[in-house]
């Protein structure tokens, strides 16, 4: 079974060394003793959220306070292809369900969607609370799915920015039941294998996913405009919640990250 992991500081993290003992506070430190009751003897990773990893053995656990004799240090490269998800605002906690899935799948990024037809609304201040929620979702998926990276959740995007936000992306694929290409079929033609890119160049890819009304036909104009390709994922709709997970899924599969 994998270690239980845990977010350090990424300064300290990044200075830690095999035989050197790693001390982790406040709430991870708390999370780690008081609700997973980790005790000396254990082993438990530390990971600094941009890919780095601690392996080690637990030799003090006090309420706020972990110590960790490392053992080893390992430094984990960033895949190839970049995922980012947006994820359109939806009502009944779907979207969170969407976000938690796709980083357990390895989602890099996640963009919340105002789009025209969300019924859950961010504004003002409440973007900020919803992006926090998010991100605290986020966090927790990465910590169960034992992942070193933490994907980022971004400013929530109107329909107007969002083309603007997704300019520069090596491939935008929009999630419609009406597409005429499948999502399998659009990136197989689009060799985005990453043979002729220099070393660290990343290739990146994002899935557009609509509320729970769909996308309207003006929101797909202006991605379609954009230089957006929609596709299907099969011959069934997917909720808001699925879709994205789903399409993660294809590409994990079809890109490599699986093999």
């Amino acid at each position: 079974m994998t270690n239980p992991i845990f977010f350090g500081d990424p300064e300290q993290v990044a200075a830690a060394a095999p035989g050197g003992v790693f001390t982790l506070t406040g709430p991870e430190a708390r999370h780690a003793v008081s609700v997973k009751r980790l005790a000396p003897g254990e082993d438990v990773d530390i990971v600094d959220g941009a890919g780095i990893r601690l392996r080690g053995t637990v030799r003090c656990a006090e309420p706020a306070l972990l110590e960790i004799e490392v053992s080893e240090v390992q430094s984990e490269p960033a895949p190839v292809h970049e995922f980012i998800l947006v994820q359109a605002l939806a009502k009944g906690d779907r979207d969170e369900q969407a976000i938690e899935a796709a980083t357990e799948l390895g989602v890099d990024a996640v963009i919340p969607w105002q789009s025209e037809r969300s019924i859950v609304r961010w504004r003002a201040e409440k973007a900020a609370k919803g992006r926090a929620k998010w991100q605290s979702v986020v966090t927790s998926a990465a910590k169960q799915s034992r992942r070193s990276r933490l994907p980022v959740v971004l400013d929530v995007a109107d329909t107007k920015m969002l083309p603007q936000r997704l300019a520069g992306m090596d491939l935008v694929l929009v999630l419609h039941e009406e597409a005429d290409t499948g999502l399998v079929n659009a990136v197989e033609s689009l060799e985005l294998q990453g043979q002729d890119r220099a070393p660290g160049d990343r290739v990146s890819i994002a899935v557009v996913v609509g509320p729970e009304g769909g996308i309207s036909p003006a929101e797909l104009e202006s991605l379609r405009a954009a230089g957006a390709l929609t596709v299907r994922l099969g011959p069934h709709v997917l909720r808001s919640s699925s879709a994205g997970p789903a399409a993660l899924v294809l590409l994990n599969y079809l890109l490599g990250r699986w093999s």
